[in-house]
């Protein structure tokens, strides 16, 4: 959407106002998302890091040539796309800015809005480089060799392997739901040391993270469940089907019948069945 593009950068909230006037008037030259960090190059050879966290996300509108999903972040919005935001006929620019927007990105075509990122900062590419390589590898990205990297970083830890799948220097990208849903996935105790899983369970459970997120990316929703282990009707999957423990605290097991469980663990809500996941 905006890659080879001169962008006019800017903080209408103003807490990002020194870092905007670094990137203003500058070329887009390549995007990189690594877990949950994005790296925005510019031509200036300066980079815009930025961490949505829970509550960023961004914004998008433009003119017919500039299509897609209308936003990315909290609060998500499956499946909506972004109608032309052509004032009746004729692109006339962004809107007013709604809210406190971080960063406002905008092209001849479009405009993306940012607001409530973690992380927002201008940065060089060894800083860039630093922040990559404190990170775990990305169940996404196909240029590493990210099961073995997996289960050696998860092999050197004794903490319990679901606290370690938040660990983003251990695995990028994975968020709540994943991690309760692989764990389930592949019978393992959320309380396991991570030490204590054979290099072998290590790897089945990094190859079970990547086909649910392909599937999560292609299907643009988290489902994890098997057909035959759903009530019904399958496609498409009714949220009530689409999840073995996610949310379905109190509810039977679909495999098991015992009741699923909650707890908390690394300062988020985790789903689990005592049974099937019994260590």
């Amino acid at each position: 959407m905006f890659a080879g593009q001169a962008l006019a950068v800017s903080s209408p909230q103003g807490r990002f106002a020194a870092g905007a006037a670094q990137l203003d008037g500058h070329v887009l030259t390549g995007a990189q998302a690594h877990g949950k960090q994005l790296f925005l190059e510019f031509d200036n050879e300066l980079f815009l890091r930025i961490h949505l966290g829970l509550y960023g996300a961004f914004d998008f509108g433009g003119d017919d040539s500039f299509r897609g999903a209308s936003s990315i972040g909290a609060p998500r919005r499956v499946g909506e796309q972004e109608a032309p935001d052509d004032g009746g006929g004729t692109y006339t620019g962004p809107p007013p800015p709604k809210g406190a927007v971080r960063v406002r990105l905008v092209s001849a075509h479009g405009w993306a809005d940012l607001r409530g990122p973690t992380a927002c900062e201008v940065i060089t590419d060894a800083e860039r480089r630093l922040v990559l390589e404190r990170l775990g590898p990305d169940p996404l990205r196909q240029d590493q060799d990210g099961a073995e990297d997996f289960a050696r970083r998860l092999g050197k830890r004794g903490s319990p392997v679901a606290a370690l799948l938040m660990n983003q220097e251990v695995l990028a990208g994975v968020g709540n739901v994943y991690r309760a849903e692989v764990l389930f996935r592949q019978r393992i105790s959320p309380w396991q040391a991570g030490s204590r899983l054979r290099p072998e369970q290590a790897r089945e459970l990094w190859n079970d993270v990547v086909a649910v997120m392909f599937d999560g990316v292609v299907q643009g929703r988290i489902v994890t469940t098997l057909a035959e282990h759903r009530s019904g009707q399958t496609e498409p999957v009714p949220v009530s089907d689409a999840h073995y423990v996610y949310k379905r605290q109190g509810l039977p097991c679909r495999i098991c019948g015992t009741e699923i469980a909650l707890t908390e663990m690394a300062a988020r809500k985790l789903y689990w069945c005592p049974s099937c996941q019994a260590d």
